[in-house]
Order: structure tokens, then sequence, then C-alpha cells
């Protein structure tokens, strides 16, 4: 694990804290959570990283997050990934 995916996750972890704003859920938090535990700490949850992104889709469009948040929230969980070059 290095800076890069740590900081990742430390991202995704306040966004989960502030979910105040967009009212996720439980099972959407854990979600959301599981993706970012198995890409940090296995280094494999891709199918994991897909069911947040089939999530984000449906807060994006029941108008519970905005695009440019949703799209900020995958980008975090898939960078607690390694990188494409290291898998």
């Amino acid at each position: 694990m290095d800076n890069v995916r740590s900081e990742a996750y430390g991202r995704v972890v306040k966004t989960l804290a502030d979910a105040g704003t967009v009212q996720l859920s439980v099972d959407e938090q854990q979600t959301i959570r599981t993706a970012a535990d198995a890409l940090l700490f296995d280094g494999d949850g891709y199918d994991e990283l897909a069911a947040v992104e089939d999530l984000v889709q449906q807060l994006v469009d029941g108008d519970r997050l905005s695009a440019e948040r949703g799209r900020q929230l995958v980008d975090d969980v898939a960078a607690c990934g390694p990188s494409a070059g290291v898998r």
C-alpha cells in the first residue's frame, strides 16, 4: 500500500462521514466501504467497484448526488486499488 492509495481511502472515509448531506443508507455506505476495503487491502475489488459505479449512477439519477461528486467518489474508491500497471 502506498500514500496515494491510503489518501484515497481517507477521502472515501471522509465522504462517508459527511454522508449526512446525501443521506446514504447503511447498505449504500456498506457497498462503498466494501469496495474501498477490498481494493486497498486485497488489491482485488473490481466487482465491488462496479457495484459502486452502479450505486453512484442511481444516486445521480435520483438527484441524491451531483454527477461531479459521484464521479469523484468513484474515482476515490478506484484509487484505493493498485494502479492498472501493477495488477
